[in-house]
């Protein structure tokens, strides 16, 4: 597969099949390909919690708030929650900043999942006080954002954005639309061109 057909596949999955477990090996080789992209300054300093257990998996799930756009919909309802999640921390004795790590290591991550035929979500809406206390977490990691994985239950369009409008939507079928601005609205051509 081509790389941006990996990139057109991988999108924000909200809707899981809960059937599906994810072990921990798989959930160590995605966070291996955070572990070797590019670092700031080389430092490093991300840490991963990962969380694949079924109990973990429960205290979890209500510290996030899903999908913004969908006012009527409060997340995943039951089977179709994650398998699994990837709490993403930043050590902040290694570094004062995280820089442009955190974004780098997603993006990684999302890729090996999406390449393995699964989906996540990044939800930055998190309850960091109750996840820091559930999991007993010390105050030198700061929890930055929880990644979500599953088996994708529901379908995601890609669509070229033809109004000012760039919230995504689900349709009566309940696909999920995201619009994408035209490459042409993303380019700037300089003035001294």
């Amino acid at each position: 597969m081509e790389l941006i057909d990996l990139i057109r596949r991988n999108r924000s999955i909200r809707r899981f099949d809960e059937s599906v477990k994810i072990d921990q090996e798989l959930l160590q080789n995605f966070v291996e390909h955070a572990r070797l992209s590019a670092s700031a300054r080389n430092q490093q300093s991300l840490k991963f919690l990962l969380v694949n257990d079924t109990e973990k998996n429960q205290k979890i799930f209500p510290l996030l708030r899903w999908a913004g756009y969908l006012i009527d919909w409060n997340g995943p309802g039951e089977g179709e929650r994650p398998a699994a999640y990837i709490v993403v921390l930043h050590d902040n004795r290694i570094a004062k900043s995280h820089f442009c790590d955190e974004g780098i290591a997603m993006q990684s991550i999302t890729l090996a999942a999406a390449e393995a035929g699964f989906g996540c979500c990044i939800i930055a809406s998190v309850d960091r006080d109750k996840l820091r206390s559930t999991f007993r977490l010390p105050d030198y990691l700061d929890i930055l954002d929880v990644l979500t994985i599953g088996k994708p239950a529901e379908k995601v369009v890609l669509e070229e954005m033809t109004s000012p409008d760039y919230k995504y939507w689900r349709d009566e079928h309940d696909v999920h639309h995201v619009p994408k601005r035209p490459q042409s609205e993303i380019l700037w051509q300089s003035d001294l061109d």
